[in-house]
């Protein structure tokens, strides 16, 4: 079966419904830099049948400049996966009763070690840290196996490697050498791939993660 896509702007919850739903809804959460993610509670519901076999899927979500584009393995659901203070949409609102479990997307947060006044010193090395997580109603998430990065110094046009390092499970360290100010007047971008053990993987792209003083 090829792979489904679906187009979204800004972040969803995304949950695996049974026979007739999938995810049961999607909710539209105000977001910045980063993408995050809560239970499956409201917002836009969006529905549509997913099939017993396993297949891959393709998801994307943009919010503001930041691109997300997650691919995973998913098939119908056919228990809850789906605590009670965190109920399927269908139990909530009492339109179905089919059993969901959230997707495996995997997120990601940063800490971009900004200064005060928000911007990073030029010219020099400079770490950012990475966590990977997936939703908290996943009872049994995977472990993240590998993360690469790539930065861009001229808003997302081109991008190069840069060094990364584990720094415990699902974390990550990016070693970035910062160029002088003027080599990179637009800021700093950051592009991250991750995958996990199941195969599930994502790519953010955030064309201005930092600014240089």
């Amino acid at each position: 079966m090829a792979p489904e896509s679906a187009k979204e702007t800004d972040t969803m919850t995304i949950c695996a419904p049974a026979a007739r739903r999938r995810g049961g809804a999607l909710a539209v959460l105000a977001a910045a830099a980063v993408l995050a993610l809560s239970g499956c509670k409201g917002g836009d519901l969006v529905s549509y049948d997913l099939p017993s076999k396993s297949a891959r899927y393709t998801f994307e979500a943009q919010t503001d400049t930041v691109r997300t584009v997650w691919e995973y393995n998913s098939a119908r659901a056919t228990k809850d996966d789906a605590p009670e203070l965190s109920p399927c949409m269908g139990d909530a609102v009492g339109g179905n009763g089919a059993a969901c479990r959230p997707e495996p997307l995997i997120f990601l947060r940063y800490d971009f070690g900004l200064d005060l006044d928000n911007t990073v010193r030029a010219g020099r090395k400079h770490e950012v840290g990475i966590v990977a997580y997936y939703q908290e109603r996943l009872t049994t998430p995977p472990t993240v196996t590998s993360l690469k990065a790539e930065v861009s110094f001229d808003g997302g046009r081109t991008w190069r490697p840069t060094a990364t390092k584990a720094a415990g499970k699902n974390t990550f360290t990016a070693t970035i050498d910062n160029p002088r100010q003027d080599q990179a007047a637009k800021g700093v971008g950051l592009r991250i791939s991750a995958t996990d053990g199941q195969s599930n993987t994502v790519r953010q792209t955030i064309p201005v993660a930092y600014t240089l003083r």
